[in-house]
């Protein structure tokens, strides 16, 4: 299956008259690429990069201990997509959800405290790698269960539009998640009630070590999504400005009253599943070839043949991002671990007072 099939788009199937195309649909809006805003992109996948091979010596150190799942090679899908989100919207995302944190604006420092299992990560050190939730930016978390974050999505929505807040929830989740009822039960029920609700399939091409072709007779996702009644189509997930152009409009549709709209974004993960994964299921050229079209270098590309100065700034972006990731894994390493007699804490009440 080529990943960077011409992308499509389905007609929005609310009522409507004949030949009139939705508000929400009406038009692509794109947001003007600019050197500034091209180098930022640059800078935010740059930033999930180098996290996450610091986590790789970390965890060979025995630092990080636990399930790690990395996000290296997808860096576009969750930077263009958040670019195309307001503070106001919510993110829900999957156990690999490293760059969906980072692109959302929680700090590296609090990120790496909560892979330390520290009190000063962004879950209390409670929830390490594969549960980062922080309230205050609306990013309520990764999720260890396949698919278990659609649910909750969908009621985010539902809670929004009752109370006639115009916001977009956004909802990252694997190709594997086509698999899981709740995928299902909840494309279903955002199509019925038209939710504001933004479906994000990070299509890897891999449910842990299984290819999609061994465990999905139909293999175009976006179709299979539209079949609920809902806008969607395929994007390069590898092309983060494609990424966010599609998010965009997507998002913008949404915001409109337009409906759910389901994006499939064709990307790829260079690492193994985890970093307990031996990764023998797939062919060493196969992943090679996907690291010819890695979304930073393919940025890099573009920038340089535009004559932008990327080359001039590329060194002091890294030194940036180098300073940023040393400087989280130090705090992270001097922050206090939770006190034993603190192990209830947010699991049982407090008991209650007898008058």
């Amino acid at each position: 299956m080529s990943p960077a099939r011409t992308t499509r788009t389905r007609k929005d199937p609310a009522p409507r008259k004949a030949g009139k195309k939705s508000a929400g649909t009406r038009k692509t809006t794109r947001k003007k690429t600019s050197t500034g805003h091209r180098t930022d992109l640059l800078e935010a996948m740059l930033r999930i990069r180098r996290f996450e091979e610091r986590c790789v010596e970390l965890y060979s150190a025995t630092k990080i201990r636990g399930f790690v799942h990395l996000y290296i090679g997808e860096e576009a899908v969750a930077v263009g997509v958040n670019e195309a989100l307001t503070p106001e919207d919510a993110v829900v995302a999957t156990y690999r959800e490293h760059g969906h944190a980072l692109a959302r604006g929680i700090t590296a420092e609090a990120v790496m405290a909560e892979m330390y299992g520290r009190t000063t990560g962004c879950s209390g050190g409670r929830g390490g790698s594969m549960h980062l939730f922080d309230a205050s930016r609306r990013f309520y978390g990764g999720n260890a269960i396949v698919a278990g974050g659609l649910p909750l999505a969908a009621g985010l929505a539902l809670a929004d539009r009752m109370r006639g807040q115009n916001r977009v929830t956004c909802c990252f989740f694997g190709d594997g998640a086509f698999a899981e009822g709740e995928f299902h039960e909840t494309a279903n029920l955002a199509a019925l009630w038209r939710l504001p609700l933004l479906l994000v399939c990070e299509n890897n091409l891999y449910a842990m070590g299984t290819a999609l072709a061994r465990h999905e007779a139909q293999t175009d996702l976006a179709m299979r999504a539209a079949s609920y009644g809902m806008v969607a189509w395929a994007v390069d997930g590898m092309d983060v400005e494609a990424v966010e152009q599609a998010a965009r409009r997507a998002a913008e549709a949404v915001r409109a009253g337009a409906g759910p709209h389901f994006l499939e974004l064709r990307t790829y993960r260079f690492r193994a599943h985890s970093m307990y994964d031996p990764d023998r299921y797939r062919d060493k050229a196969e992943v090679e070839r996907w690291k010819d079209r890695d979304p930073i270098n393919r940025l890099l590309h573009r920038m340089r043949e535009d004559g932008e100065p990327v080359d001039e700034e590329l060194a002091g972006i890294e030194r940036g991002v180098a300073a940023e990731v040393d400087h989280a894994v130090e705090a992270a390493e001097q922050a206090p671990e939770e006190p034993v007699e603190h192990l209830l804490h947010h699991v049982t009440s407090a008991p209650a007072e007898v008058s």
